[in-house]
């Protein structure tokens, strides 16, 4: 209960935050208060609820940067299929591939991993796609867009915080 969910001004979630920076960007004027949890934030000249979740004021301005090259980035671009047999699969169940060797001058870039399943990457083995006689379902390219956007939430959600996530399976309560 320490935190608190900051979302943009369509109320989307953008991050998760100490509640005492909730509490710091309230005073500047920059947040307005969404939900509260039942504590008390107390200080010498004030006593306000602990913010839950709050909403930005004003547009948040990103840096138009270009998209990192990481393995979740890959994943999500290949939209967590096999690049091969077009499987979609569990995260731990893909792995990179080359699909030019490095063996042959192939280099680690957008443009040239995609995601692979087990059996494709090993049959694929060190050739390329023509040289094992297997198809790639999509060329690999470097996306324009952040491919997806992930708040890692760990344990238990707050009750305040429900409205304003997007679950993709049904939210079990005891």
């Amino acid at each position: 209960m320490d935190r608190t969910l900051l979302l943009n001004q369509g109320f989307e979630p953008v991050a998760t935050i100490s509640w005492r920076r909730a509490v710091c960007l309230l005073t500047l004027g920059k947040v307005e208060v969404v939900e509260e949890y039942d504590r008390d934030v107390r200080s010498v000249y004030l006593v306000i609820k602990m913010p839950a979740v709050v909403r930005l004021i004003s547009r948040l301005r990103r840096n138009r940067q270009q998209v990192k090259f990481s393995r979740q980035n890959v994943l999500a671009r290949d939209r967590w299929r096999c690049q091969y047999c077009g499987q979609k699969k569990r995260t731990t169940e893909l792995t990179y591939d080359h699909v030019v060797p490095r063996s042959q001058g192939g280099k680690t870039s957008w443009e040239n991993i995609v995601t692979a399943c087990e059996d494709c990457n090993a049959r694929k083995a060190n050739r390329t796609p023509q040289q094992a006689g297997m198809k790639l379902r999509s060329r690999p390219v470097r996306p324009n867009w952040v491919p997806v956007f992930v708040i890692p939430l760990t344990g238990s959600v707050p009750d305040q915080w429900a409205s304003y996530l997007y679950w993709h399976a049904e939210i079990l309560t005891d």
